[in-house]
């Protein structure tokens, strides 16, 4: 039987499997020539020059677009919210859900500033939704995850069935015309499997990743922490950890997978098959707070590359969070202390990416407009 321990250390580490932007090396100098030459002296533009080169490197040109902006927003139930993980609920889940409908989230409110276009996607609510024709029901399993605590959250159809929803929806957006995605969640309980997977995932004392979620006290914390990590014992325990064994020569992949679907919720694993797909298609991925963080840390895992495609746009005050995108080697753009989820973050980090675009294809350059480069 494996350990935790000797799961991780088959773990691929982040670029290990190649891949990333396939671009060559004489097309990366002419774009970084491009934005040094911008009427400016070199580097004074700070991370809008980063990310300008990221976006163009993504796209495979010196002059990016970003286009029909879409955010994808994933709600699911977690069996694990019936221990007494969150302070908030499980019917908040779908109560937001529907408030997203009429416009009355913090999403709506972004989404309408910065133009992106919403789509709200039911992978397994504990509520039926019908009513509300705004929302996508894709639903994986009708009444949320099944408590990790005493086994799998998910078998492995209905992990690669949230998998493809998550795909679906890329493909969708793609399909009408985006080049941008963002991503956010609705899922009372879901810092939880996210604790979960920074802990197995970075080899960190779970200690280190556990936090308030939506506002525990010290002793909330401390029985969410006891609650986790008896189910990662749990988890050690139980024989069907024995069938990593068997598969390690096969495919080094399978005990994320096996890890993916013990511990996640139905909308986390969307939104990485999602980040997966983008990445696939070149499209530019904004990364949200903790949890999103979390999935785009499994989906790194999964495939090296995405890192490429990936902007990490908020660190929140969630315990841990800053601790995982620095193992990441992921420079978030804001720190607003925003712990609402719903991908805002994200969407508050838009008009900074905006910016960037436009730097590259709206600045002038020396030579044009006839001024002595001074470095």
């Amino acid at each position: 039987m494996k350990t935790t321990a000797q799961i991780h250390s088959t773990l691929p580490l982040k670029g290990e499997q190649g891949g990333g932007l396939g671009v060559g090396l004489g097309f990366a100098l002419a774009l970084q020539h491009k934005i040094d030459n911008l009427n400016k002296p070199k580097g004074s533009l700070g991370r809008l020059e980063e990310l300008a080169f990221q976006i163009g490197m993504i796209q495979q040109t010196l002059t990016p677009v970003l286009r029909h902006p879409v955010h994808l927003l994933f709600g699911a139930d977690h069996g694990i919210e019936r221990e007494g993980v969150s302070v908030s609920p499980r019917e908040v889940t779908w109560q937001q859900m529907a408030n997203f409908t009429r416009g009355g989230g913090g999403v709506n409110m972004f989404c309408r500033q910065h133009g992106f276009e919403l789509h709200l996607i039911d992978v397994g609510v504990d509520h039926d939704l019908s009513a509300f024709p705004a929302i996508l029901n894709r639903k994986v399993a009708p009444h949320g995850t099944a408590n990790f605590l005493h086994g799998p959250a998910m078998t492995e159809e209905q992990c690669e069935k949230a998998l493809s929803v998550g795909r679906e929806q890329v493909d969708s957006a793609f399909a009408e015309g985006c080049n941008i995605i963002s991503i956010g969640e609705m899922g009372i309980a879901n810092t939880s499997p996210s604790s979960i997977w920074m802990s197995l995932l970075l080899g960190l004392p779970l200690e280190q990743c556990v936090g308030a979620g939506a506002g525990l006290n010290s002793e909330g914390i401390r029985h969410k922490l006891d609650v986790l990590k008896r189910s990662i014992e749990a988890m050690e325990a139980i024989d069907a950890i024995d069938t990593i064994e068997t598969i390690d020569a096969i495919d080094s992949k399978q005990p994320l997978r096996y890890l993916m679907r013990y511990f996640g919720g139905f909308e986390m694993v969307a939104a990485i098959g999602a980040m997966l797909r983008a990445a696939e298609l070149r499209m530019v991925v904004l990364v949200d707070g903790f949890i999103m963080s979390a999935c785009a840390l499994m989906a790194s895992r999964l495939m090296p590359a995405f890192m490429d495609f990936a902007i990490f746009c908020h660190s929140g005050d969630e315990s841990g969070h800053q601790l995982m995108l620095e193992r990441m080697g992921a420079k978030p753009l804001l720190h607003l202390g925003l712990r609402l989820g719903e991908g805002t973050g994200a969407l508050c980090a838009f008009p900074i990416i905006d910016s960037a675009v436009r730097m590259i294809n709206e600045m002038g350059n020396f030579e044009d407009n006839k001024i002595t480069k001074y470095f």
